[in-house]
């Protein structure tokens, strides 16, 4: 019993382990797989792994050698878990939840169906037409935002309207228009109803900007108390005014159906909301090498049954039209017609609300995937590469190159490399490339790296990879071998282009073309888009260090792309600095407003560097330079994946 029991610890803390470091809620079952907790956390690896690390009381004792599986569901953000573990906790019933929660109803925003509606909170749903909006759990914050409604909406205060001769304080106040003595007419208080509503429903960019350019003139104008009263009050809108996906207050009995595949690995996950609840989720997983539409079909037709007849409503995961119908279902339909005598609507989801519902099970398929390709490893995806490109031998240490650079700026490259199929980040590398400084030339560049990288490691003795994988077609492939040649290597090197993810060989007329789903072409995409994060990362890193970059971003509505775009134009921030107003604003085609201040901010700048080179000057002159500069500016030369600490990776020559 006791090998038993160390060897469920053992499994239980490895699915921790290999948890999602996402939002949601974990689910533990005990042997005969019923639910015995329910919990929520906002990184579930995280909160799942402390059940297995430290010291643990007795009730998270009792609680891990009762458990024998735990189940996981993602959500969007730590709000919705809160939610579906409240709804999962009063359906099951957990036995060691009950002495922890409390059980009750959050509370809901109510907007009465009247001529003058009022706005309060309530824990009761009443089938009057009613509209409410919510559940929310921080009641505290749901007071804010009715504070925040009075404060900006005097809507009427009294339970009973009754005609009245004279208004009441709350008028004379402003905090009521009055509706009681005809101060208002029903169409002018429904514009202020509609933009309650708004606010309640998540609608409320503008009017977070409104009140964030109020607190800033309140602020300005000393007045510190109200500005606080202001930042709590967007506080409370974008605490409050998300969408909320797992609770709402449509009785329509609906699921949730989506898939992810990868390779012959399938995975389909059923959302279904019952009562405006979200009842919890069912993931099943499968091997296939059926189509998409196939696929869909047999999990339909095996999934409902007289046991588990369908609701009228089933929301279906948009397909890629890659091997199917079209979208249109036509067998699906026949195939509910005939078992069930009815229809349900397979529907397509539109609305947002309905999106991110199908959003969220896609990502616990996607989860699904990953976790079982995890077990399996890598091994089969890398004997399919090595077939589909005849490789040497099978690629069991992958390097990928990547350029990353702005109209010559900042040329530089990343080495990425993978061993087995997982990325092996200690041998990451930077290198600044030297000999395309200021120019555009991709071949150029990728000779220069892969120089750099591979004349190394032989003068080393080191072992080089089975495979380098470069990023690009024919041209920059070729670019490559024809060092590698140069070196005498004997590693295989093929080419991924982005646009069809055609495979490139050395010296080839025509590309291998791979199926979309295949593990091999997975792999590499994999080794691809962690070159392409690498190298642009470092890049960017570069160019926020330039002193323009920064200066043009510091100006409301200039950003990034914008920024580029102003010194590819203009080349140095003394062009900007001495550019007028209105021909900046033309050639870079931004308003006068904007090119006054980025012209403006530009000649600061220049002004803040040259008081820091007359303090530099000073500073060379008290005798305060290090020698530590010089050796920094030697060893940036090439980073390892921690660049910014400035420790050489001695990759150049």
């Amino acid at each position: 019993m006791e090998g038993e029991h160390q060897d469920n610890f053992a499994a239980l803390k490895k699915t921790a382990r290999e948890a999602p470091a996402e939002a949601g809620v974990y689910i533990m079952r005990n042997g005969e797989d019923r639910i015995i907790y329910v919990g929520k956390a906002r990184n579930l690896r995280n909160r799942l792994s402390s059940y297995f690390s430290g010291t643990r009381d007795v009730k998270t004792s009792v609680l891990v050698k009762n458990a024998r599986t735990i189940e996981t569901i993602i959500v969007s953000n730590e709000y919705e878990a809160l939610l579906l573990e409240n709804t999962l906790i009063k359906q099951h019933s957990p036995r060691y939840n009950i002495n922890l929660k409390d059980g009750k109803t959050y509370p809901v925003i109510r907007v009465t169906r009247e001529d003058f509606p009022r706005v309060f909170r309530t824990r009761r749903i009443i089938e009057d037409g009613s509209l409410y909006f919510g559940p929310f759990p921080n009641i505290q914050a749901v007071d804010t935002l009715l504070e925040l409604i009075e404060r900006l909406f005097p809507l009427r205060k009294c339970r009973v309207l009754k005609k009245r001769e004279s208004p009441c304080m709350y008028y004379h106040i402003g905090r009521c228009m009055a509706p009681c003595c005809g101060k208002i007419t029903a169409d002018e208080y429904r514009l202020q109803i509609n933009k309650v509503k708004k606010l309640l429903s998540g609608k409320t960019k503008s009017l977070v900007a409104d009140l964030e350019t109020e607190m800033k003139k309140e602020a300005a104008a000393l007045r510190f108390e109200r500005a606080a009263g202001l930042r709590n009050a967007v506080k409370a809108i974008e605490d409050l005014s998300g969408p909320v996906n797992l609770v709402d207050f449509d009785e329509n009995s609906r699921d949730y159906i989506a898939w992810a595949a990868e390779g012959i690995f399938t995975a389909f996950t059923v959302f279904s909301m019952r009562g405006g609840k979200m009842t919890g989720r069912e993931l099943f997983s499968a091997n296939s090498a059926a189509g998409e539409s196939e696929s869909l079909e047999t999990f339909v037709t095996a999934y409902y049954s007289p046991d588990r007849p369908p609701p009228l409503l089933i929301y279906l995961q948009e397909k890629t039209g890659d091997d199917g119908d079209g979208g249109e279902y036509g067998e699906l339909r026949r195939y509910f017609s005939e078992q069930f005598g009815y229809e349900p609507e397979l529907l397509t989801p539109e609305e947002k609300h309905h999106t991110a519902i199908i959003a969220m099970a896609r990502q616990n398929a996607s989860e699904d995937i990953r976790r079982r390709q995890r077990e399996r490893g890598a091994g089969p995806a890398l004997d399919e590469l090595r077939e589909a490109l005849a490789l040497k031998s099978r690629p069991e240490r992958i390097e990928g190159f990547d350029i990353a650079q702005l109209d010559g700026k900042h040329p530089v490259a990343s080495l990425i490399s993978f061993r087995d199929g997982i990325p092996d980040r200690k041998n990451y590398r930077y290198f600044k490339l030297r000999s395309v400084v200021g120019i555009v030339d991709d071949f150029a560049a990728m000779r220069e790296a892969v120089r750099r990288r591979y004349s190394r490691l032989i003068r080393e003795g080191k072992d080089l990879p089975d495979l380098v994988l470069i990023d690009g077609g024919i041209g920059q492939v070729n670019a490559a071998k024809g060092v590698m040649d140069e070196l005498g290597m004997d590693s295989d090197v093929v080419g991924l282009a982005k646009r069809e993810e055609e495979l490139w060989l050395p010296r080839a007329k025509e590309p291998v073309i791979l199926s979309r789903r295949s593990e091999a072409l997975r792999v590499l995409q994999h080794v691809r888009d962690e070159t392409h994060r690498f190298a642009t990362s470092f890049n960017q890193r570069l160019r926020s260090g330039d002193l323009f970059f920064p200066v043009l971003q510091s100006v409301d509505g200039i950003g990034p792309r914008r920024a580029a775009a102003i010194m590819r134009v203009y080349g140095s921030v003394e062009k900007i600095a001495a550019a007028g107003v209105q021909e900046l604003a033309e050639r870079c085609k931004t308003g006068r407003e904007a090119a006054s201040k980025v012209r403006a901010a530009a000649r600061l700048a220049l002004e803040n560097q040259s008081a820091a080179k007359r303090r530099l000057a000073e500073g060379v002159r008290a005798g305060r330079q290090s020698a530590a500069a010089e050796l920094a500016a030697e060893a940036a030369e090439d980073y390892t994946a921690d660049g910014s600490s400035g420790v050489p990776a001695k990759d150049g020559d």
